[in-house]
């Protein structure tokens, strides 16, 4: 195996990014609906010809589709060895979140890049689609008890066979949407992602050749794999535990919870989820795979400096019970995911606050409120809007916590206002940020999110699927928690609220009724006590914190001209103290 040296390594995996970051900005342009075109719900990347294995990802798409789709890669592998192998100019589809998925809306393009008549890797491609059919439309079905009520499940299919396009593959995908002209434009912007890769990919191993690129693959992964081993190692030994909990499943009114006993062995780690809760009959379910790459996202918040590989993942050991809610099978329903994955990020993050204060940050606002509202314009058009909304940020060691930003699972956007109400008849009467609602703490929690929503045509159908109603984000080293969720809608007798908190189906609203939402905040880092007067009185002064709550919580007086009363602040603070 030949040497590799630095300079020539740093431009190899900066060439290598820059082809998953082009398909990222390729989709993104081309997409047909906002959730990818907008808020960047999709993502690239390069994997092992033999393993499937995380090489390479993108800056701009989803890290957790990042993660899962190394499963995604092995699966299409395996199927492969069934279908008589992998053929240049094949490219296969599917969604299928048992294997290698995450849920039904997120669809996977797996394409193998040939050099020499050898598959050299593979590329991929996942976006969530706007709608793929089952109960609900937008596909956020809080009532599902098994798959079939989420929509249509396609397993790893060829959609080009040796080159040639599988137009029935198409039709049937199309026949199953209420929306097939947007899945047709996001599909095809997805195979255009690929085919501009593979010219890139092509480019770049003529440039530099086969087997120098191959070498700074294999390099790369060890690197991620060495630093991570020397992170680990600096840790202290021991096992520390950390625990939170899901509102519900939709279906039975009761916690779930996703528990973490975090061990470190010299240069190793384990991370034990044999205390969660066992599978649910609701849709808060995901896969052993998806688990993983949670887990491979929320090891990547903390150890920043590693780069962003399989890597990252060999010097840790997953224990992980066959029948919980973090490993099921089909037809278990998986389709609100993203509400458990943030949960099980939160638990890591706790965790590692208990072992290393420095590094660690307080529990993100843990919930994408994913929002669904549907119905017929006045020509009998069929319109579906999806949309998930922000939140506040988990504080840390070095500053507050980020204002309305969006979940720790993805670096997508919230989508503008300004386009939601182009694309579906709403107006936005309300788009603010949410007093109070982040956790106090030396280092305050981000701030949450007020959504109110009116609907300008006569009737629609109205779906949440939400989290965070009734546990609230944790703050880590002392900080206290953030807001918890509120829902609300109005109806002819008033406003009411879902009687599970988060998550209802059935609201049936009609023109210039209004929804209203409130996400939560994140968790502060540190005693509040010890946060500057002078921060406390220009959150005041922003609107972030309320007056009472700068004395309730921080032990602050602010004077009538704004600042912060010093005197008035040592006095309250000494009587907190029992001075």
């Amino acid at each position: 195996m030949m040497a590799i040296d630095s300079i020539t390594l740093a431009i190899l995996k900066g060439r290598l990014e820059q082809i998953a970051d082009e398909m990222d900005a390729t989709l993104f342009r081309s997409a047909f609906n906002p959730i990818i075109a907008e808020a960047h719900d999709a993502s690239h990347g390069i994997y092992d010809a033999k393993t499937g294995d995380t090489l390479v990802q993108g800056k701009s798409g989803l890290p957790i589709f990042v993660g899962v789709m190394a499963f995604a890669v092995k699966a299409v592998i395996e199927k492969a060895k069934t279908q008589g192998g992998i053929h240049e100019g094949d490219v296969w589809i599917f969604n299928d979140p048992y294997d290698g998925g995450t849920h039904l809306s997120d669809f996977r393009l797996v394409k193998p890049i040939f050099r020499n008549g050898e598959v050299f890797c593979f590329l991929a491609s996942v976006g969530h689609w706007h709608d793929v059919g089952g109960n609900v439309p937008g596909n956020y079905n809080p009532a599902a008890t098994e798959s079939f009520q989420e929509g249509m499940l396609i397993p790893p299919v060829k959609l080009y066979d040796k080159g040639v396009f599988r137009q029935d593959i198409v039709d049937i995908l199309s026949a199953n949407s209420r929306l097939p002209l947007s899945l047709y434009g996001d599909l095809n912007g997805q195979i255009n992602a690929l085919d501009l890769g593979e010219k890139r990919m092509a480019a770049l191993l003529d440039d530099y050749g086969d087997a120098t690129v191959a070498e700074s693959l294999v390099e790369l992964k060890a690197r991620a794999a060495e630093m991570m081993r020397a992170q680990i190692s600096d840790l202290p030994q021991g096992t520390v535990s950390a625990e939170d909990f899901l509102d519900n499943d939709g279906i039975r009114d009761e916690p779930l919870k996703i528990a973490l006993d975090l061990t470190i062995e010299d240069d190793r780690m384990v991370m034990d989820f044999s205390r969660s809760s066992p599978a649910c009959a609701g849709p808060v379910n995901i896969s052993r795979s998806t688990t993983i790459a949670a887990c491979y996202v929320a090891l990547k918040h903390i150890f920043e400096d590693v780069p962003a590989n399989a890597g990252v993942l060999e010097p840790v050991e997953f224990r992980i019970d066959e029948g919980s809610l973090l490993a099921v099978t089909a037809p278990k329903p998986v389709g609100g995911y993203t509400e458990t994955i943030l949960r099980l990020i939160d638990v890591v993050f706790q965790a590692v606050a208990k072992i290393a204060p420095e590094p660690a940050m307080a529990c993100a606002y843990g919930t994408i409120n994913a929002l669904s509202l549907a119905g017929h314009r006045r020509s009998g058009q069929r319109w579906v809007m999806f949309s998930f909304f922000g939140g506040g940020h988990g504080a840390h060691g070095n500053g507050d916590g980020l204002n309305h930003g969006n979940a720790p699972i993805s670096t997508a956007t919230i989508p503008p206002l300004e386009i939601l109400e182009a694309a579906y008849p709403v107006r936005f009467t309300q788009w603010a940020l949410r007093q109070d609602s982040g956790g106090p703490g030396k280092f305050r929690g981000g701030l949450g999110a007020v959504y109110e929503i009116a609907l300008l045509e006569e009737e629609a159908d109205v779906f949440l699927f939400g989290e965070r109603g009734k546990f609230p984000p944790q703050g880590v080293v002392g900080g206290h928690p953030g807001a918890t969720t509120r829902f609300s809608y109005e109806q002819d007798d008033g406003e009411l609220m879902p009687p599970m908190v988060s998550k209802m189906v059935g609201i049936h609203i009609r023109r210039d009724q209004k929804l209203r939402l409130e996400t939560p905040g994140g968790g502060g880092y540190g005693n509040a006590r010890s946060r500057d007067p002078a921060k406390v009185a220009d959150d005041v002064r922003l609107g972030y914190v309320s007056v009472e709550n700068a004395e309730r919580d921080y032990g602050v007086a602010i004077s009538a001209d704004g600042t912060a009363d010093l005197d008035g602040t040592a006095r309250l603070r000494a009587r907190e103290a029992g001075e």
